[in-house]
């Protein structure tokens, strides 16, 4: 088994906007990553090029991924799933589950929760169980979804979890705002590009109100963590 920054994805999905995010956003975060619109593909790449985990449309063209996920773990037991599913789909959701599925996202999702999930699920594949990343004293604990500052718990929004950790793993970086909105946000986001500024304001009051200061602007550029 890989390590989950240098694992190989298999992407199943007949949406190309769906495949071409997900490839992009895996690949940023260090994946290897091979992406197919249907069933019959996946079962040739993934001969192939043996996946060590799986991110499956729950409906395809050719039949469903729950049935394609049986064919594709048939002697690989151990090759963890993801499950992107409807909105809302109970049925779908349980359908998951019940083959073998480790998680599951409904679909509208955000790129960076897939990279999140598929960390968690390659870590309990291969025993590891840490998820933890650390700067100074700041320690952010990607399975509890906790942070903690000297000891003490920081209660984040997921959007601000979300951006911290980014800053965390590229420490000592200086990140831009495009860099940010691409990672933290969609890729297809659109909006007002000042929601990043709002965002490290809630990050400072929340994190720098209890130490020495870690997020610092480097103007004209960008923020990293020192």
């Amino acid at each position: 088994m890989s390590t989950p920054d240098a694992a190989t994805v298999l992407v199943v999905d007949d949406e190309p906007n769906v495949r071409d995010l997900l490839s992009a956003t895996l690949r940023l975060s260090g994946f290897n990553v091979h992406t197919v619109g249907d069933s019959a593909a996946a079962l040739i790449v993934a001969g192939a090029y043996p996946p060590d985990a799986m991110v499956l449309n729950a409906v395809l063209p050719d039949g469903d991924g729950f049935a394609l996920a049986r064919r594709l773990r048939n002697g690989h037991d151990n090759v963890p799933v993801l499950f992107l599913a409807a909105r809302d789909s109970v049925a779908e959701r349980i359908a998951g589950l019940t083959a073998g599925g480790d998680d599951y996202v409904t679909k509208p999702f955000s790129p960076e929760e897939i990279v999140l999930r598929l960390r968690t699920i390659l870590r309990r594949a291969s025993g590891r169980n840490d998820g933890h990343v650390t700067y100074a004293d700041l320690t952010l604990d990607e399975d509890a979804h906790e942070v903690r500052r000297a000891g003490r718990i920081v209660e984040l929004s997921p959007t601000e979890f979300n951006l911290l950790r980014y800053l965390m793993v590229n420490a000592e970086k200086v990140v831009s705002k495009t860099q940010i909105l691409d990672r933290v946000w969609n890729y297809d986001y659109d909006g007002d590009s000042r929601i990043v500024e709002s965002y490290i304001s809630y990050l400072r009051k929340k994190i720098d109100s209890q130490g020495r200061r870690l997020i610092h602007t480097i103007r004209g550029i960008g923020y990293t963590p020192r």
